[in-house]
């Protein structure tokens, strides 16, 4: 029952906030899996990343075959971040639904961002209309499926809290389950927010928040988006610098084990 989509919707039901971290690779996922986590979700950026291109960079049709892989490396329930979908129309994120159900995840978010630098969020009643696609085809499903819906203004230069909740409560009437605006930064903006849905909101964690903060304020879901990857790069970024400005490697004295690593995918291999 613990991997199962009705579990994954029971863990919003708080009465605090759980997180849910983002692995970008089988490997990680494996590894967050065997500290505890409840949820895995996973990171469009992050894992664009790993494979040497940017954000956004990752075709719709990779980025499932991703997921799948994602879902089948542990038994947790995974949602995904397939951000704006697999087009700009409302039945586009209805066949993106269909699409993320079929390759096993237990929920997926979609954006109210275009892709497009130079028209970057949707308007307003065509982000609305496809977030009511999307959640007609989640209900529509045989099984229980979790749809996020995100509004994207804080990660696209419009910190416009007003216009972020306006759309957050028609996402809420259109049918959305969990709503979420990442790029909050003010533990007060996350209050607000949640004072003013119903739903169960998810936050992108960042430096200053705590989980205890964000449960008080309201929220019920904590995201680690792409934050787990750029901790790895820097990582492996600090460990270069070393090598190359010191042409020592101290870097070592901090790494997970060899023997440990090894000894945890062997079990989970058989």
């Amino acid at each position: 029952m613990a991997s199962s989509p009705e579990a994954f919707r029971a863990l919003h039901d708080g009465p605090g906030a759980f997180v849910i971290p983002n692995p970008w690779d089988v490997g990680t996922a494996r590894l967050l899996a065997s500290f505890g986590f409840k949820a895995l979700a996973t990171t469009s950026a992050g894992y664009a990343f790993s494979r040497g291109l940017p954000d956004g960079g990752v075709g719709f049709e990779d980025m499932m075959a991703h997921c799948r892989e994602i879902v089948s490396a542990t038994e947790l329930p995974v949602s995904a971040d397939l951000e704006r979908g697999k087009g700009d129309a409302p039945d586009s994120a209805a066949e993106t639904i269909f699409a993320a159900e079929a390759v096993g995840l237990a929920g997926c978010s979609i954006e109210d961002a275009t892709g497009d630098p130079t028209n970057p969020i949707y308007d307003f009643s065509q982000a609305v209309e496809r977030v009511a696609a999307a959640a007609e085809a989640a209900r529509s499903l045989k099984r229980d499926f979790v749809f996020t819906a995100r509004a994207e203004n804080f990660l696209w230069g419009r910190p416009d809290l007003d216009d972020t909740i306006r759309r957050l409560q028609a996402f809420e009437e259109a049918g959305a389950d969990v709503l979420y605006a990442p790029g909050l930064t003010d533990i007060g903006m996350v209050r607000t927010l949640c004072s003013s849905v119903s739903l169960p909101v998810n936050v992108l964690a960042v430096d200053g928040f705590t989980v205890s903060a964000v449960s008080q304020a309201g929220a019920r879901r904590i995201s680690l988006g792409s934050k787990l990857t750029t901790a790895a790069f820097g990582v492996v970024e600090r460990a270069a610098k070393e090598i190359l400005d010191e042409g020592s490697f101290t870097f070592a004295r901090e790494a997970m084990p060899f023997a440990t690593l090894q000894k945890m995918f062997a079990t989970q291999t058989k």
